[in-house]
C-alpha cells in the first residue's frame, strides 16, 4: 500500500507543526505549508529540525493561502493528497479603533477565505477517491 500524503497549511507554525509531527510519526508523508517568501528561512530550519528528529517523511512548500492562484500552483506541485488540514492563520491584535481595513482584510483572507482557496484544489479529487 502506498504511503498516504497529507498537506498541512501553516504546518511550520505551532499547532500546524504538532499536527505534522503526529502525522509523520504515524507514517504519512507530510508537506507543511508556509507563507512564502517571508517564512522561507524559518521553514527550512523547521524542516532541518524535523529531519534531525528522525522525521524524514516531511517536506515543505511555500505559497500564499490567501491567494487562489498561489493555492492552484501549490496543488499542481503537490499532486493528489489524502489528508488536508487547513491550519494557516494570522492575527492582527489591535483594538477596533486602531485596526486598519487592510489588516482586517488580511486576517479574513488568511483565516477564512484560505479554506476555500486550498480546499477547492483538493477536496473534489479526494471525494472521488472516497475521502
Amino acid at each position: 500500500m502506498a504511503t498516504k500524503k497529507a498537506f498541512v497549511t501553516g504546518g511550520v507554525g505551532g499547532i500546524g507543526s504538532a499536527i505534522c509531527k503526529m502525522l509523520a510519526a504515524n507514517g504519512y508523508h507530510v508537506t507543511a505549508g508556509y507563507f512564502a517568501p517571508a517564512e522561507e528561512d524559518n521553514a527550512k530550519a523547521w524542516l532541518s529540525d524535523m529531519n534531525k528528529q528522525g522525521l524524514e517523511n516531511v517536506a515543505i512548500i511555500g505559497g500564499d493561502v490567501s491567494d487562489f492562484d498561489s493555492c492552484t500552483a501549490m496543488a499542481a506541485e503537490l499532486g493528489d493528497i489524502d489528508i488536508l488540514v487547513n491550519c494557516a492563520g494570522i492575527t492582527r491584535d489591535k483594538t477596533l479603533k486602531k485596526l486598519e481595513p487592510e489588516q482586517w482584510n488580511a486576517v479574513i483572507q488568511t483565516n477564512l477565505n484560505s479554506l476555500y482557496n486550498v480546499s477547492k484544489q483538493f477536496v473534489p479529487k479526494m471525494a472521488e477517491r472516497g475521502f
